[in-house]
């Protein structure tokens, strides 16, 4: 079967559209992290399962706003760790939202690019996706990390006892994120084969 231009645009406009879909779906949920009681334990703790987002934390169907403002939060009230860890939470939310703004317009300079059949616009906005991809894959990393270090210090904290009726995991919405970061970098790839076809027919001679 043989692969067109048209075939590898229309894929990685596909991509394209898929990935803003999926990141923006994921930064507008709140399945991000995910607590869990266990059932068990139930009678002897107060039922705390939740499912929270980037912004907002939903517990007993309630969601409520991070009642943490990581970028107006006062440094002295927090220990060094707390504020290393507001520091990475502002780092997600900038980034992230930054992405998907990105990916907007990289879907214009797509559309723009491969009407024009430019080899070098075509290259150009595959590199546009690759940085687009890289900040998804930032974002995502450091969410992952500032989980991590959030239940050592809890752990920390509450000691390993104080965890042991709970059940943690990140949920769907972190796994947009990763499919978005996917997509991103799969646009990208066919963007620059569609301008290397785009080039190679540019130099073919034309038959009289």
């Amino acid at each position: 079967m043989k692969v067109t231009f048209g075939s590898l645009v229309i894929s990685a406009g596909i991509c394209g559209i898929l990935s803003f879909a999926f990141l923006a779906t994921s930064l507008g949920t709140e399945y991000w992290y995910i607590i869990k009681m266990n059932p068990m334990n139930l009678s002897d703790f107060e039922d705390m399962s939740s499912h929270s987002g980037l912004w907002s934390i939903n517990e007993g169907g309630k969601t409520y706003a991070d009642t943490i403002d990581s970028f107006s939060a006062d440094p002295s009230r927090y220990s060094e760790t707390e504020l290393h860890m507001l520091s990475m939470h502002s780092a997600i939310v900038l980034v992230l939202p930054f992405s998907l703004v990105l990916l907007l317009f990289g879907g214009i300079c797509g559309l723009v690019s491969s009407l024009a059949r430019s080899p070098v616009l075509l290259t150009g906005t595959a590199s546009y996706f690759f940085v687009c991809s890289l900040l998804t894959l930032c974002g995502v990393s450091l969410y992952i990390i500032y989980s991590y270090q959030a239940l050592a210090e809890t752990e920390r904290l509450v000691g390993q006892e104080g965890l042991a009726h709970i059940q943690i995991s990140f949920g769907w919405s972190l796994g947009l994120a990763w499919l978005s970061y996917c997509l991103e970098l799969l646009a990208g790839i066919l963007l620059l084969i569609a301008a290397r076809m785009a080039r190679l027919q540019n130099s073919s001679p034309t038959v009289a």
